[in-house]
């Protein structure tokens, strides 16, 4: 292994060889050993202490290896004069073509150009890109910076030290397939890149940058997630990430992004997407705005009922939270009715009979239903003697 990872069923693989085969077909996104369902690759966790294993034997060979030591030595000297090259426009996409090529092929060579101090040069090649509104070297750069994965730690100094960082990875978002770009792989690639990147920024950012975001932002994040594919989940975590600030979540929802995240669910996602959309619409539903965009989508309630028992219980408990919200404050006759049509009051009538005597579910379930049981005493799916008994 050279860049082990641990994988949600608690595997630990080589990130290069597990993501090989997750890329094999649609019966390769199990985990080999468990047959349990993968999640994209962005949730993969490093597994450092393996790593730490493993470059500590390592150096032990190399050690022992003058020839070893030396094709080390060669690698950092060209990964120092390439970075170099890197900061002249005159061979600045030369430079990063070799790069590129480099990473692409080597893990020793990603770890190797991160040590000479490649990461900054790149970012001053989007901030570039950016400021200039050119494309030329804006790929291969963003390739890089994906390629050679940063660390918390990385994306805080930037931050720092570069605060147009996350206005340019929005650019690129907002870049249109006729700006300069033939091939569609490419455009799409590149925003893939682009949102995987901002994610790990926004997740490491500090409350002042996060308060600061702008309308374009969030609208752009919006669109974005809806049509980038795998790039969705990553653009859910920074909605997810964003939206505990009220300003933000009023901006998400002049957006239209409750319309959008139920319009998503609608369709079926995984369960990771939907704990991100429940996460997120919980959040959007704390306001009365929120409330009613959500409200005004005629699939709303029905999609979240649905929801309840049968993805994870996660997901059960931002629902019925959602549902909570709902029923306290925007709890109309016309919406009262429509919980017993799509079959609300029964879900709820189901979480109060197969959840623990003191679950969270549970009493959720019996607090929602407690307070309309004068609305709903009548719904042949409540029984109102479950509103005051625990089973044993």
């Amino acid at each position: 292994m050279k860049d082990p990872v641990t994988v949600a069923t608690g595997i630990t693989y080589d990130r290069d060889s597990i993501q090989r085969w997750q890329s094999h077909g649609q019966n390769n996104k199990i985990c080999p050993v468990t047959n349990q369902p993968l999640p994209i690759a962005s949730d993969f966790t490093p597994n450092h202490n393996l790593r730490r294993l493993i470059e500590a034997w390592c150096v032990s060979v190399s050690d022992e290896s003058p020839q070893a030591k030396e094709t080390s030595l060669e690698m950092k000297l060209l990964a120092i004069n390439l970075t170099k090259k890197l900061k002249l426009r005159d061979t600045q996409l030369e430079s990063l073509k070799s790069i590129e090529s480099l990473v692409v092929e080597s893990e020793q060579y990603r770890v190797c150009f991160k040590e000479v101090g490649v990461v900054r040069a790149l970012v001053k090649v989007v901030l570039s890109c950016y400021r200039d509104s050119k494309i030329v070297c804006l790929k291969e750069a963003l390739n890089v910076l994906y390629l050679v994965r940063l660390t918390p730690e990385e994306t805080c100094v930037i931050l720092v030290e570069y605060d147009r960082i996350i206005s340019s990875l929005t650019w690129v978002l907002d870049l249109d397939r006729h700006d300069g770009f033939n091939d569609i792989d490419v455009y799409t690639t590149m925003k893939f890149q682009a949102m995987v990147l901002l994610k790990d920024f926004i997740h490491n950012a500090k409350p002042h940058v996060l308060e600061r975001l702008n309308r374009e932002f969030f609208k752009t994040i919006v669109r974005e997630s809806k049509h980038l594919g795998q790039g969705m989940k990553e653009g859910l975590h920074v909605m997810l990430t964003t939206c505990t600030w009220p300003r933000n979540c009023s901006m998400m929802i002049e957006s239209g992004a409750i319309f959008e995240l139920i319009e998503l669910e609608l369709g079926s996602p995984d369960k990771a997407i939907t704990e991100l959309v429940m996460g997120v619409l919980f959040h959007l539903c704390s306001s009365a705005d929120g409330r009613a965009q959500f409200l005004g989508h005629a699939a709303s309630i029905a999609m979240i009922t649905k929801r309840i028992g049968k993805v994870s219980p996660k997901v059960d408990e931002r629902a019925l939270m959602i549902i909570s919200l709902i029923s306290k404050f925007s709890a109309t006759d016309g919406v009262l009715q429509e919980m017993v049509r799509v079959g609300t009051v029964e879900k709820l009538s189901m979480v109060l009979q197969v959840n623990g005597r003191h679950s969270y579910p549970r009493d959720k379930a019996r607090e929602i239903l407690k307070r309309h049981s004068n609305v709903w005493k009548d719904s042949p799916c409540l029984d109102v003697t479950l509103l005051t008994w625990y089973p044993s």
